[in-house]
């Protein structure tokens, strides 16, 4: 038995990307995360030990934001696969990264990625 957790609208600034300029001035990131955890010793004990903490989440995901990349897919699979090495109990989960405003030569609110583990 299954509860799905989520975690939407963590706000990074970070300066990713492929040009210049955008390592120099940042822009605004988004990163939403959905697992599927078993809550039933939670549900019983009211215990954070019994629980996914998810400020752990929020941690890995602030730690990895911070090291620029290239790309977003690039980020959004570092953050998925530190996520798995630090949170061993993930089992299935997806992350989406957006990115604001991003430079495709018109005008564009976001580009996003999602990957799942």
């Amino acid at each position: 038995m299954t509860s799905t957790l989520e975690l939407t609208g963590m706000r990074f600034y970070a300066y990713h990307g492929c040009l210049p300029q955008e390592r120099l001035t940042g822009t605004e990131y988004l990163l939403d995360f959905r697992c599927e955890v078993d809550t039933r010793r939670a549900e019983a004990s009211d215990d954070l030990a019994d629980a996914l903490d998810y400020s752990r989440v929020y941690a890995v995901a602030a730690q990895q934001m911070e090291t620029a990349s290239n790309l977003i897919e690039h980020v959004a699979g570092r953050i998925a696969d530190a996520l798995l090495a630090e949170i061993p109990e993930l089992k299935h989960f997806e992350l989406t990264l957006s990115k604001k405003n991003p430079p495709v030569g018109g005008e564009c609110q976001w580009a996003r990625i999602t990957v799942r583990r």
